[in-house]
């Protein structure tokens, strides 16, 4: 059985708490908005700052089953919503012309549901559901721009016009959560469609919450001065900001070498966990290195 929608912003900011989610108040306001009023919500924002994780969270927290479709270059309408099984109808096509069946009651059966195969965005307008799923369409930005064109009649109206089947509409309508990390524009049309939010990196009360959560076990003083250095990175002009997933694996990997307060080697020798360039690595070495680590202490 899924659980009742929250009734009010508290409700849902403290929904996501009970599943380890740490949301700020706006955050909150717009899942509680989108859930309200049965709308898309587009989430935007750099990588690692938790958009994927709220889908997750909001499909655990209202018992939902989720349905990730990831994007992609080249992903197009089979790999996302529906192909015919043309395998199984040329197999059904030979069976036919061995028991000599009509081509009429032939061409009929063949675009039949049971050679549908229903991919993500099919899945979740469903109306056989129960209760309708959490659909995460994850990484937007990665997919080519002609493929929006697919979501808008998804998004407006939940449906799939197929045209040798019909139309498949939502007995109800699904969550459904965007996300992208603005490697491109999205298309007005679709943002339309969706509430908006943007999801920023959290200060340093948020992120100092959300270890305390994710990585319990994790000394008080360690987890300050591990939230302090990443902002103190996140100040630095780096290729590729360190995002809360990375602050988080970082913590446990202290954790796993047994670091109680961090040293200047220890860091050194960990900053893969943390930064994904080279040169980002590369920047971080002697004094500058040092001298981040004696601020992270200090805070």
């Amino acid at each position: 059985m899924s659980s009742a929608l929250p009734t009010s912003i508290d409700d849902t900011q403290a929904g996501l708490l009970a599943h380890d989610y740490v949301a700020e108040r706006s955050l909150a306001t717009a899942v509680f908005l989108a859930l309200k009023l049965q709308r898309p919500l587009f989430l935007e924002g750099e990588p690692g700052t938790g958009k994927t994780e709220i889908a997750k969270t909001l499909a655990a927290m209202l018992q939902r089953p989720l349905i990730r479709l990831q994007c992609h270059e080249g992903l197009d309408l089979a790999g996302a919503a529906y192909e015919w099984n043309y395998a199984r109808q040329m197999i059904e096509i030979r069976l036919a012309e061995r028991e000599g069946a009509s081509r009429e009651a032939l061409g009929e059966e063949l675009f039949s549901g049971r050679f549908l195969i229903k991919r993500a965005l099919l899945q979740a307008i469903d109306p056989s559901h129960l209760q309708p799923p959490v659909l995460l369409i994850d990484e937007l930005d990665r997919a080519d721009e002609p493929f929006e064109a697919f979501l808008l009649e998804v998004l407006s109206d939940f449906q799939i016009t197929i045209p040798e089947f019909g139309t498949i509409r939502a007995a109800q309508p699904p969550i459904v959560l965007l996300t992208s990390n603005r490697t491109r524009e999205i298309h007005d049309a679709v943002k339309r469609r969706c509430l908006y939010h943007w999801v920023g990196f959290p200060d340093v009360a948020r992120e100092t919450a959300i270890l305390k959560r994710r990585v319990p076990e994790a000394p008080v003083a360690l987890t300050r001065q591990v939230v302090a250095f990443v902002q103190s990175l996140r100040s630095l002009e780096l290729y590729k900001q360190p995002g809360v997933a990375e602050s988080i694996e970082w913590a446990r990997a202290l954790m796993a070498l047994d670091t109680l307060v961090l040293d200047p080697q220890t860091v050194q020798d960990t900053l893969g966990v943390l930064l994904k360039y080279q040169d980002d690595i590369a920047r971080l070495q002697g004094d500058q290195l040092k001298r981040l680590v004696d601020e992270a202490r200090a805070a």
